[in-house]
């Protein structure tokens, strides 16, 4: 048997292609669509905004405010998709829902959906309350996908070793969550924690620069800074803002992610030590310093110990190695369904009306958007692959390159690209298919980053002893990677291709309808329906279209991703 085969292999696991989970939760979108839609008619007007400074004593507010906004979003990311992965893949029956739900989830363009949460929540709460609360919500939609998906990967595919140890030394949920489960994911929780931060810093702009006719709905922040400039032609503020957001960029990876990745370090699956571990100057002084161990001693450890007291609560039954599936619906469980019936029945009604006024021509327009979009979003993600693989595996596995190239790809991913599109499109708007190629290329720039950082998780994981077998058995070029490097990588890939093209089909929005110095830039797609359909207030179509766009991407994941996943599941989980 080869070698990849006898470390990855596992039986493999059937299910169905879809589920009446999906129909469900496609319902409650359509009522959520719908409410956001009745609420929004009954906001004002006209709304007055704050005016955006391009001063550069602005700058240190501004950065703070965007900051404190990002930090708000991934906490929540970081907490929904420790639950959401946990309990999805700990629960079968549960996961039965969940899995749709998270599917047709990060398949929905939040793009489309800013302007009716936004004025739902104008309706309902106060003014600036509801737009800080917006942006936050848009930005941790852009965040917590590819969290979650890293966790739960991470907790299916954790090897059948340590679920026994667990069992055989009788932990209970905590401690196994604590020094199993945690531990084993931690690495690609980092990575993607990353990419979820480039991810946040790529719609931080669409968060705080949203206006929508008479409608203005900025916030002062980082993201509206370089909007304005960019808008505004100011290349020198541009810069400025673009030389600030790389600042924060570079402290962040300095005091934040290579301290993290050093200390991950420890939880590599592997009987070899690495020769040439990741390191980090900020984690050495932090463990040389009598005021860091201080403050240790006085209120993390104490605080974990609390923790410790307070969760780890013997289990009252050995902790089985499979997905629990028993269980009965409660009472509360049966008034929380009956009701969701009787609200998806009342509300769909009133949507399938609504749908009702858009006429044939427009759901052509529609249908032929789609198919444009498509192509789009495949090559994009195609061209991704080709770089992103070889690139991430070398950043991976390669500690000297890695001290030279995550810095700079870390920049380059955090880069917001839609500060950037306006010139780029000028650039290219006298080439032939201008328009086209600059919307391909801003999609690219938005969703390529999710597959590295995967393939860069995935290939710091490979464990030293794999390396080494592989080297002892002279497996070099294709043979090796065939082998040893793709089997590795497979899951990681798959997390990463499900981010990346539902991220692309976010990204559509932006890319295919953009308005730059009084011009509009609009090509065929789906993204530039919906987007013109939220310009003129136009709520019937863009429900349509934003219906089609997660009908669609759904269907793909279902037809190629759930398939690809199952796969990586079932044949590439490193058990030893």
């Amino acid at each position: 048997m080869a070698l990849r085969e006898r470390i990855f292999r596992v039986p493999s696991r059937g299910g169905a292609l879809f589920t009446p989970g999906d129909a469900v939760v496609l319902l409650l979108i359509i009522v959520a669509l719908y409410a956001g839609v009745r609420l929004a008619l009954d906001t004002p007007d006209v709304i007055e905004g704050p005016a955006i400074t391009l001063d550069p004593a602005a700058l240190p507010y501004y950065t703070l405010l965007s900051i404190g906004r990002m930090l708000a979003a991934y906490i929540l990311s970081m907490v929904f998709s420790i639950f959401y992965g946990y309990a999805a893949a700990r629960n079968a029956r549960i996961e039965r829902w969940l899995m749709p739900l998270l599917d047709i989830l990060q398949s929905v363009p939040i793009l489309s959906f800013l302007p009716v949460v936004l004025l739902g929540l104008v309706a309902i709460l106060p003014q600036q309350i509801a737009i800080e609360l917006a942006s936050i919500i848009l930005i941790f939609t852009s965040q917590v996908w590819n969290l979650t998906f890293s966790f739960y990967q991470s907790m299916r595919t954790i090897p059948t070793e340590y679920r026994e140890a667990a069992a055989v030394f009788r932990f209970s949920h905590w401690l196994r969550f604590k020094n199993v489960e945690l531990p084993f994911a931690s690495m690609g929780l980092i990575w993607n924690s990353v990419m979820a931060w480039a991810g946040g810093w790529f719609f931080l702009m669409a968060a705080e620069m949203f206006t929508l006719g008479a409608r203005d709905f900025r916030l002062p922040g980082l993201g509206a800074y370089l909007q304005t400039a960019a808008t505004q032609g100011d290349m020198q503020a541009l810069a400025l803002g673009i030389g600030t957001l790389i600042l924060v960029i570079v402290l962040l990876d300095q005091l934040i992610w290579q301290p993290l990745l050093a200390w991950a370090e420890r939880f590599k699956v592997s009987q070899v030590a690495n020769d040439n571990p990741v390191t980090s100057w900020f984690l050495n002084a932090l463990q040389h310093s009598r005021v860091a161990n201080w403050l240790n001693q006085r209120t993390f450890a104490p605080f974990s110990r609390w923790l410790d007291r307070t969760l780890n609560r013997p289990p009252q039954w050995v902790a089985g190695l499979e997905p629990s599936t028993s269980g009965r619906r409660s009472l509360w469980g049966w008034v929380f369904l009956i009701a969701v019936v009787i609200g998806i029945s009342f509300a769909l009604v009133h949507a399938v009306g609504l749908l009702s006024t858009v006429d044939l021509a427009e759901w052509g327009k529609i249908a032929v958007g789609a198919l444009a979009t498509l192509l789009r979003v495949m090559i994009a993600v195609s061209i991704a692959m080709i770089w992103t693989i070889p690139v991430g595996v070398l950043i991976g596995t390669n500690p000297r390159a890695a001290a030279i190239l995550q810095p700079l790809v870390q920049i380059a991913a955090s880069v917001p690209a839609t500060a950037l599109f306006p010139l780029l499109l000028m650039g290219l708007l006298s080439v032939p298919a201008g328009p086209d190629i600059a919307a391909i290329l801003l999609m690219l720039l938005g969703t390529q980053w999710y597959l590295l950082f995967n393939v860069i998780a995935g290939a710091s994981a490979i464990p030293r002893d794999l390396q080494f077998t592989s080297a002892l058995l002279r497996l070099k070029g294709w043979k090796r990677w065939r082998t040893l490097i793709l089997p590795s990588l497979f899951p990681y890939i798959i997390t990463g291709l499900i981010t990346a093209s539902g991220g692309a089909w976010n990204a559509s929005i932006v890319a295919e309808f953009t308005t730059f110095g009084g011009e509009t830039s609009q090509v065929t797609g789906l993204g530039a329906e919906i987007t013109a359909a939220t310009d003129a207030g136009n709520y019937a179509v863009l429900l349509a279209s934003t219906l089609t766009m997660v009908v669609l991407v759904v269907t793909i994941n279902r037809l190629v991703w759930r398939r690809l996943y199952r796969t990586a599941e079932d044949r590439f989980r490193m058990d030893q």
